[in-house]
């Protein structure tokens, strides 16, 4: 199907805004990336319920709410600065940072 893999500058622990769809504006910090699918699972943003077989004796099945993949394009990294941004490379030295596009701070 789908072998081409993503390429993101975008990491774990990033904190992003969701630009367009239903969660547009929502915030949170990047959990998984999937490159594969081109789809990331933001912490508290696209929730969905989902029902939970009970697996063990003292384990609660039941309807769950968990975070569904949001796409990558639809993502946009926070700087604490001046807010959703795009990302930039500088090198300094032998070091290659990711920076703010807007305001040139190290992200």
């Amino acid at each position: 199907m789908n072998d081409v893999i993503t390429k993101t500058k975008l990491k774990k622990d990033d904190l992003v805004q969701v630009i367009s769809g239903r969660e547009k504006g929502k915030q949170g910090k990047i959990v998984k990336i999937d490159r594969e699918k081109g789809r990331a699972i933001v912490q508290g943003v696209n929730m969905v319920k989902k029902t939970m077989k009970k697996r063990s004796q003292n384990d609660r099945g039941g309807i769950m709410e968990i975070e569904a993949p949001v796409r990558l394009c639809n993502m946009m990294i926070v700087c604490k600065k001046c807010g959703p941004t795009r990302l930039g490379y500088k090198i300094e030295g032998d070091a290659k940072k990711r920076v703010c596009r807007k305001c040139g701070e190290a992200l």
